[in-house]
């Protein structure tokens, strides 16, 4: 045991060696702000592409969609995954070009220009406090290998106190390790990392795909056996009730999660959000050289989503015929620990390291873009705005590594609360959490988006900011959230109303956005921020 776990942990060493390495030669030289956010807009296309498909592919998704599949048994998660496809099209053609005529390094710096300063400001307030809630969120996941390790190793399941320590220092050690190379390298730091971290996620995930089918005795008929015959409805669902008639019907859509409707219109809105104003993701479409590679790194990498979303239900599918036919007494209770108890017990020697390495991959890919950008938009949002607005290059540059360290400090705060919840609260699924933080308010940022690209007199400081606090009250109503809360303690605020659907996380971002561009509309632009060649 201890000469295969020394195999393992030499694979893992070998894997932060490399990626630290390559993340402080590529990042050198960083001289400026241009340099630390865009790269110098010099980033080819394909490695751009990769960068987003990493910063897109959490460790949430390296463990919750496999939990997806092993908990619902069928492919309907799949079915976001087509929306995002065409949001991606609309986001390329709506709000690249923008974006680089502006010449901005914080996207929110367009809504000055269009706007205000007061709306730049509440929208990049937004998207500071949701990102580093939703990545802090998801950087907890990563510490579930350790957390198995440990009992794979004593050869007894940790207690609470002592899964929650295992955690908190695994979380701190991701942290700085991405943080050393993230502050130092920058945007091309984290792009090329992101490169070797895709690749790895990917290849570890395909090794995965095919040792378990062929751990299957039967493989096929044994499948099919187990689950029974795929159909239509394994991969598409409505969510329309045959037996209810009337509203009564289409609510049950609406409180369904995984439908052709939520994937075609629900995933259409998310992906607008997260991928056309959320400063995390953009930021590596703006380090391509010109408008026409940004859009074609992004359209391919949604066409990338589905059969990497595929290989992922694929393997939770795998997994629960896999232990089906071979129990096992130490299996975790919950979903999310499924796919990594198979990697600690099952894979090979060395095989296991690189599982466990593209783990950790997929952390600290989205991770380091998160603090790229976190530290890009507070830099650029509110040190040069308000803190130092003479701040020469190398004092804006100092800024924004400084920025890196106390954003990587709040991640671990956060990542540190949610792992204390997830474990308090075992049955908890991930996807819904990470998904639905960014729910309640990127749909208030994308309708002041659209507000601001449809229209050329409409929307002004006041009104957006109005319609960004009905926007989130809205979504909040229809999510069920003061409910929620208040059930933590105990009690109820307000009868739900039988005729009220309470709103699934796909559709959170639609209703926000719907709600949030009607009230802006309403207010009428100041003649200065008309956009140019309008009278």
């Amino acid at each position: 045991m201890d000469a295969r776990l020394g195999i393992d942990s030499t694979v893992l060493l070998l894997y932060f060696v490399i990626i630290i390495s390559i993340g402080l030669y590529m990042g050198r030289k960083e001289e400026d702000l241009k340099d630390f956010a865009l790269g110098g807009r010099r980033i080819p296309w394909w490695a751009v592409l990769a960068s987003i498909i990493a910063a897109e592919t959490s460790a949430g998704t390296f463990f919750g969609t496999p939990g997806e599949g092993f908990a619902l048994r069928n492919y309907t998660y799949l079915q976001l995954a087509l929306g995002t496809i065409l949001a991606r099209i609309l986001v390329s053609y709506i709000f690249i070009k923008p974006y680089y005529d502006y010449k901005v390094y914080s996207i929110y710096e367009y809504l000055t220009a269009r706007f205000g300063v007061a709306t730049k400001n509440a929208a990049s307030a937004v998207f500071m406090i949701t990102r580093l809630l939703a990545s802090g969120a998801r950087l907890y996941v990563a510490a579930i290998a350790l957390a198995l390790a440990y009992e794979m190793i004593s050869g007894r399941r940790p207690e609470q106190a002592e899964t929650l320590l295992i955690y908190i220092g695994s979380t701190i050690a991701i942290v700085i390790l991405t943080a050393i190379y993230t502050t130092l390298g920058g945007i091309k730091a984290v792009i090329w990392t992101d490169f070797i971290q895709a690749s790895i996620m990917i290849g570890s995930a395909l090794v995965a795909l095919g040792l378990l089918y062929s751990a299957i005795p039967g493989g096929w008929n044994e499948i099919v056996a187990r689950h029974g015959g795929f159909g239509i409805s394994d991969f598409l669902t409505t969510g329309l009730d045959p037996a209810k008639t009337g509203w009564e019907k289409i609510k049950g859509m609406f409180e369904t999660e995984y439908t052709i409707f939520a994937g075609l219109i629900g995933a259409t809105f998310i992906t607008m959000a997260t991928h056309g104003t959320d400063q995390d993701m953009v930021q590596r479409m703006l380090t391509a050289p010109d408008i026409r590679r940004s859009r074609r790194s992004l359209i391919l990498s949604g066409l990338a989503d589905i059969p990497i979303v595929l290989t992922f239900l694929s393997i939770g599918l795998l997994l629960w015929t896999y232990y089906q036919a071979h129990p096992d007494p130490t299996f975790p209770k919950t979903p999310n620990e499924t796919f990594c108890h198979f990697i600690l017990y099952e894979m090979p020697v060395g095989l296991r390291g690189l599982l466990i390495a593209g783990i950790f991959a997929t952390a600290m890919g989205s991770l380091s873009t998160a603090l790229n950008a976190l530290a890009t938009s507070f830099t650029r949002d509110w040190y040069e705005s308000y803190i130092n607005p003479n701040a020469t290059s190398e004092q804006s540059l100092r800024a924004v590594r400084w920025a890196t360290v106390w954003f990587a400090t709040l991640m671990i705060v956060v990542a540190s609360t949610t792992s204390y919840l997830v474990i308090v609260h075992p049955n908890v699924r991930i996807i819904p959490i990470v998904l639905g933080i960014f729910g309640y308010t990127y749909g208030s940022l994308l309708g002041v988006f659209l507000c601001g690209m449809f229209t050329k007199r409409r929307g002004n400081n006041s009104g957006n900011i109005v319609a960004m606090i009905i926007g989130f009250i809205v979504v909040a109503i229809l999510s069920g959230l003061p409910n929620s809360i208040a059930s933590i303690f105990g009690g109820q605020l307000y009868p739900q109303p039988s005729w009220l659907p309470i709103l699934v996380f796909p559709w959170w971002i639609c209703f926000g956005t719907i709600v949030t561009f009607c009230v802006a509309v309403l207010f009428k632009s100041r003649r200065e921020h008309y956009p140019p060649g309008v009278a």
